[in-house]
C-alpha cells in the first residue's frame, strides 16, 4: 500500500452476502485475509457435515480469540488485514474498531446486502459444494435475528480500492 498506515477491512453481512469474494480479492492484492470459516473447517471440519449447526457457536468461541491473536500480532507487523467475518452486531464492530485503532491502523467497515431470497439461493448453491459447510435457511434466519446492519457507523458499500 502506498499508505504507511495499515488498514483493516472489517465486513459485515449475512452469510451468501460477498464478503469471502472481496476479502479472497483484497488478499490478491497483498492484503493478509484473515477466515474465520476457513480457520474453523481446518480445526473442526465443515458445519452441518462435520459438526452440527447447534456446535457450531462454541467451537467457534476460541477460533475468534485465535483470530484475534493473529490480527494483533499483524498489526504490530504493520501489515494491512481483512477480517474475513460477519461482525454481526454493533459491539462486536465497536470491539474490533477499538482493537485497530489501538495498534495504529485505520479501519474500513464495509457493509454487504443482499435480499434474503438471494442469500438462500446462494447458499443453496454453496451447501451442495465439497468444500462447504451447510447454512441452512433455519440458521440463517437465526444469524438474521440476531444480527444488526451497520447504521452510522461509518460502514461503506463494498468497492476494491485501486490498490490494496
Amino acid at each position: 500500500m502506498s499508505d504507511p498506515q495499515p488498514v483493516v477491512w472489517l465486513l459485515t453481512g449475512m452469510p451468501g452476502s460477498g464478503k469471502t469474494t472481496f476479502a479472497k480479492a483484497l488478499a490478491r492484492g497483498g492484503v493478509v485475509r484473515l477466515s474465520v470459516d476457513e480457520q474453523m473447517t481446518a480445526r473442526h471440519g465443515r458445519i452441518g457435515k462435520d459438526h452440527a449447526e447447534y456446535e457450531h457457536l462454541a467451537l467457534q468461541a476460541p477460533v475468534i480469540e485465535d483470530v484475534r491473536r493473529q490480527l494483533v500480532a499483524l498489526l504490530r507487523e504493520g501489515r494491512s488485514v481483512v477480517l474475513d467475518h460477519g461482525l454481526g452486531t454493533r459491539a462486536v464492530r465497536d470491539d474490533y474498531k477499538q482493537l485497530v485503532t489501538e495498534y495504529g491502523a485505520r479501519w474500513r467497515l464495509v457493509h454487504f446486502q443482499a435480499d434474503h431470497d438471494e442469500l438462500l439461493r446462494r447458499l443453496a448453491k454453496r451447501n451442495n459444494e465439497q468444500e462447504h459447510g451447510v447454512i441452512s435457511p433455519e440458521t440463517l434466519a437465526w444469524i438474521a435475528e440476531h444480527s444488526e446492519a451497520p447504521a452510522g457507523e461509518g460502514e461503506e458499500p463494498p468497492a476494491l480500492p485501486t490498490s490494496a
